[in-house]
């Protein structure tokens, strides 16, 4: 098994693709964390992230295999990639919902373009992961249903886990030879809208909200990551509702929050899935009930 793993991490790596190692059989990093940091080897000028380890030097993925079956993650940010992931519904109650293949191919079709062919992972669950070339000098973002329901995408600050990982709900299965298409324009202009004028906000107060609500989502994401086992889903919930009345009030883009909460949530050791379910959820009933700005008395 080992030898397995170790092949489909040099086979990323052949690729140009940054790999680093997950837990054997699941899907979160087997990294050390900042938190019990040793200090020493590449750490030894500070801690470094999962995101800046990953690595394509075969010999470095040969010593790490070497300890464990892990799984394969690819970081996607600097593999230069933009990973569409195709989601299927995963509550009972939503089995008659239209999967992220479904909700990505009717916006294909509202746009006008087929849908883009690439190199494409099966994934446990069923779904499907899209592989494109970022473009050179992009830096994109990881997006939660930006692009449409069930429709999530990895780039800087995400990851995938690789074809030929192994979980017990599935394998990760590569549908096709192993070429990224680069990043159909169409999709970018969805994932990299123009900026918008800069506006003198009107009032004073307008100026203050939102620098409180720049503190409000440092603070938040900050203790959302710092969340110790068994308050961490606790913590997030309360942070996105905390959150959710500067998405309401338009001071924080409702993807810039979902993005921080996504990223402090797995920081925190919670799966991609549950972040999303609890944060989405959050936020959504967090704007329901603040449709009004307190006004400062």
């Amino acid at each position: 098994m080992s030898e397995y793993l170790l092949r489909a991490a040099l086979d990323a790596a052949g690729h140009g693709w940054h790999v680093f190692p997950l837990r054997p059989g699941a899907k979160p990093p087997a990294l050390h964390g900042e938190t019990s940091c040793p200090g020493t080897g590449e750490c030894a000028a500070g801690h470094r992230k999962w995101e800046q380890r990953a690595t394509t030097d075969p010999d470095r993925i040969r010593a790490a295999w070497s300890r464990a079956p892990f799984n394969v993650g690819i970081a996607t940010g600097p593999s230069g990639l933009l990973v569409v992931d195709l989601d299927v519904p995963k509550d009972k109650g939503s089995a008659d919902a239209p999967g992220g293949a479904a909700t990505f191919r009717a916006l294909c079709e509202r746009t006008g373009h087929a849908v883009p062919d690439t190199y494409r992972v099966r994934t446990a669950s069923g779904g499907m992961h899209l592989y494109y070339t970022a473009p050179d000098g992009v830096r994109l973002a990881n997006t939660a249903g930006t692009v449409a329901r069930s429709v999530d995408t990895r780039a800087w600050g995400g990851y995938v886990v690789a074809a030929g990982s192994i979980t017990p709900a599935g394998d990760y299965e590569a549908l096709c030879a192993p070429v990224a298409a680069p990043l159909p324009p169409w999709l970018q202009t969805i994932l990299q809208p123009a900026p918008k004028p800069t506006q003198t906000p009107s009032k004073s107060v307008a100026g203050q909200s939102r620098r409180y609500a720049d503190v409000a989502l440092a603070n938040e994401t900050r203790n959302v990551a710092a969340a110790q086992q068994g308050s961490r889903e606790g913590s997030l919930f309360r942070a996105a509702r905390a959150l959710g009345r500067f998405v309401a009030w338009g001071d924080l883009p409702r993807h810039l929050v979902e993005q921080a909460l996504q990223e402090a949530g797995q920081a925190a050791g919670l799966s991609a899935a549950e972040c999303r379910s609890t944060v989405r959820s959050a936020l959504d009933w967090s704007i329901t009930h603040n449709t009004g700005r307190r006004q400062a008395a």
